[in-house]
């Protein structure tokens, strides 16, 4: 699996590599409180998001992580950031994660787009046999997503993450594997033409 930095781009979303440049944008759509209620480290200021991105950028050059700008089309417009994260190159699997989407473009075909342009890439490009999520066991707003994308619940790591906030976090996982793409790609591209 050869992850460098990419561009990825649909027709309601482009991704593209993540830069200290789009911490401003970046604070402009995701200082909501709602948007870090489920993830372990909250982003409430400029330094939080500012740190955010730094971490993400140092997990690139380490090769742990790829991150993502997400690009609302046709203008261009910040919307949020995802990225591959969770490298393992012997195994050829990555997780999709650290996925937000600011409130305006909320039930649009952006996160969805997203998700089918990183699948596609991963298994399609970078020739991954699986590729992981995991969400909080009380986010059911994203459990019940990622099922409609076509992943598949494998379970629950009980007390996975202690949270910024004390609390243990139980995450639940899952995945998507080479033999599921066909059938899961055809059901994406779908949903994303309606």
């Amino acid at each position: 699996m050869n992850i460098s930095p990419i561009t990825l781009s649909g027709r309601h979303v482009e991704l593209r590599p993540l830069s200290l440049e789009d911490v401003t944008a970046l604070c402009t759509v995701g200082l909501d409180e709602d948007l870090w209620r489920w993830i372990p480290t909250q982003v409430r200021n400029r330094d939080e998001m500012e740190r955010y991105v730094r971490t993400a950028l140092t997990e690139q050059r380490e090769g742990r992580a790829l991150p993502f700008v997400i690009l609302a089309l046709p203008d261009r417009d910040v919307a949020g950031s995802t990225r591959y994260a969770n490298i393992d190159h012997p195994n050829r699997h990555l997780e999709i994660g650290w996925t937000w989407v600011a409130r305006p473009w909320r039930r649009t075909a952006v996160n969805t787009e997203a998700k089918l342009l990183l699948l596609t890439h991963a298994f399609e490009t970078l020739g991954c046999e699986r590729v992981e999520f995991k969400t909080d066991r009380l986010n059911e707003q994203s459990r019940a997503a990622l099922l409609r994308i076509g992943a598949t619940e494998e379970g629950v790591f009980r007390h996975h993450v202690l949270t910024q906030s004390g609390r243990w976090r139980d995450s639940v996982y899952f995945s998507i594997l080479a033999q599921d793409w066909p059938s899961v790609r055809e059901a994406l591209e779908r949903k994303v033409r309606v």
